[in-house]
């Protein structure tokens, strides 16, 4: 235990301080502080002295000095348990201190503020708080360190029940918790200062190093499966993402259902009309686009309402009372999200307790690249957010595909860039009638889709993620009933394809662009 009786106390941000002041003045610690801090706690009659009446020297270049001096590291420094460090600090006049509770000039927010100067920026580079933070940290056997607000209650508690004694064991979390704070708020800065000052070398695409700093929102009640452990994380600076919908009722989310939520999300928003989306396992197995946003649902359910059993909805929309009876009637469902739900959608819901609703509004696309880790490694992508421009498609059969087969093919298109390759989707206007997603042949995804769809396929529409590399696929499509395909072409086949694409009188046009997602 370390009995606390002189803390340094300067924050930038003054939530929740008060109370711990308050505390350590009941217990008749000595407390140190600077500027604006020192005259909040003076105001609110806690006795402060100003770190310059302590050293005995003023803060100086427009408060850029203030607290590097020795009697304030050496203070803090000093080993309790090493007898020279003793002698030295009272041959100087030293005084010891026991705790430091500092937070960090904001510099995340700053550089966030729209028109901030670099002028600015460079003021708001924190130098002596990050300072004593790692010198309390690096002796924290002796000395307790607070960077968080989020401590302070417990701290407060643990003074109390220790009669103004902190354990051994909260000193070394907080510390822990400081070279974590301090390494971020570095990365912060250097991100910062290379993209502003660097040139091209420090700004190219793909940097030479990565890092990223998380921060624990949830632990996750299990993981993929349930021998496994998990927990959900939010990178910080990172404004956008399923990560910031609000959870309106239902169960605690699950590990799958956040991965099936991000992409049943990243699906609905492609669209511009009132749409809706189910997915299984992180595939959709239905969509639908309609003026009616209850249609686009019914529809979407329609497609495959088998697999939709368990499944997460995503809607493009607020959901309305007539669309939340449609999804009501429709079987066991995971989760719902939607930009908004009116109340009568709400009150409806209340009695499936377990359905887990969110809310999430944002529907523009994030241009952040994609990460995928491997063992030991990381892959680095752009995300994929190529869109198809009309001008680019050619017709490569002698069947043109007309008005209706063109909005049905682009609409699959869509679709099929976030199906798993093999990707194949079968459409009928702008709804999906059948789905062949991740299967190891093309041609194997083009069976599972009619399988799926049954009678629907006749005169469907075909939006293929990648090329043919055989005619087999062809075959079964015209089998299926296929009136046109959407697919990007480039094979070496694409001469035998175009054959029996003629052959089978069903009209195609290439992208020349792939949507392959594995």
């Amino acid at each position: 235990m370390v009995k606390i009786k002189r803390a340094l106390i300067s924050v930038s941000d003054k939530i929740g301080i008060l109370d711990l002041a308050k505390e350590l003045n009941n217990f008749g610690v000595e407390i140190l502080s600077t500027g604006g801090t020192a005259k909040i706690l003076r105001e609110n009659n806690i006795p402060v002295k100003e770190v310059s009446e302590y050293t005995g020297f003023p803060e100086m270049l427009d408060g850029r000095v203030k607290t590097l001096h020795p009697k304030i590291h050496a203070g803090l420094l000093a080993l309790r348990d090493n007898q020279g460090h003793m002698q030295t600090i009272e041959e100087h006049g030293i005084g010891l201190i026991d705790m430091v509770v500092v937070n960090l000039y904001p510099f995340e927010k700053t550089i966030q503020k729209p028109g901030v100067t670099i002028e600015e920026v460079i003021e708001n580079i924190d130098i002596g708080g990050p300072s004593m933070l790692r010198s309390a940290a690096k002796n924290h056997r002796f000395v307790a360190v607070v960077c968080n607000p989020a401590r302070y209650s417990q701290i407060i508690d643990e003074l109390r029940r220790n009669k103004g004694s902190l354990s051994e064991e909260v000193m070394r979390a907080m510390a822990i918790e400081v070279y974590g704070r301090t390494s971020e708020y570095d990365e912060a800065i250097h991100k910062y200062l290379s993209n502003y000052f660097g040139g091209k070398k420090i700004t190219e695409k793909f940097p030479k190093e990565i890092t990223s700093i998380f921060e624990k929102v949830q632990d996750l009640r299990y993981g993929e499966n349930p021998h496994q452990e998990a927990a959900f994380y939010k990178e910080k600076g990172k404004a956008k993402g399923i990560i910031n919908a609000k959870q309106l009722q239902g169960k605690e989310l699950s590990f799958n259902n956040i991965l099936d939520l991000n992409s049943a999300w990243e699906l609905v928003r492609e669209f511009s009309n009132p749409a809706a989306v189910v997915v299984k396992h992180s595939n959709p197995c239905g969509v639908a686009e309609d003026k009616l946003l209850d249609r686009a649902f019914f529809c979407a359910w329609k497609c495959d309402t088998l697999s939709a059993f368990g499944g997460i909805v995503a809607l493009n929309r607020k959901m309305d009372l007539k669309t939340a009876k449609r999804v009501a009637k429709s079987g066991f469902l995971e989760s719902i999200i939607a930009p908004g739900f009116n109340q009568e959608a709400l009150e409806l819901f209340k009695g499936k307790k377990n359905l887990r609703i969110l809310e999430f509004y944002d529907l523009d696309p994030i241009s952040e690249p994609d990460m995928k880790r491997v063992a030991g490694g990381l892959l680095l992508q752009d995300k994929d957010l190529a869109t198809l421009d009309l001008n680019n498609l050619k017709v490569v059969t002698k069947k043109k595909p007309n008005k209706q087969q063109l909005v049905s093919l682009i609409f699959g298109w869509k679709v099929a860039k976030h199906v798993k390759s093999n990707a194949i989707v079968l459409t009928k206007g702008t709804k999906t009638v059948g789905i062949g997603a991740g299967q190891m042949s093309r041609v194997d995804s083009v069976m599972l889709a009619k399988k799926k769809s049954g009678v629907l396929s006749k005169k469907s529409c075909l939006a293929s993620d990648g090329f043919f590399p055989k005619p087999d696929a062809i075959f079964w499509a015209h089998k299926a009933g296929v009136s046109a395909i959407i697919q990007p072409g480039g094979s070496i086949a694409d001469e035998n394809i175009i054959k029996a694409c003629n052959k089978y009188k069903i009209a195609m046009v290439t992208t020349g662009i792939r949507h392959f997602k594995h």
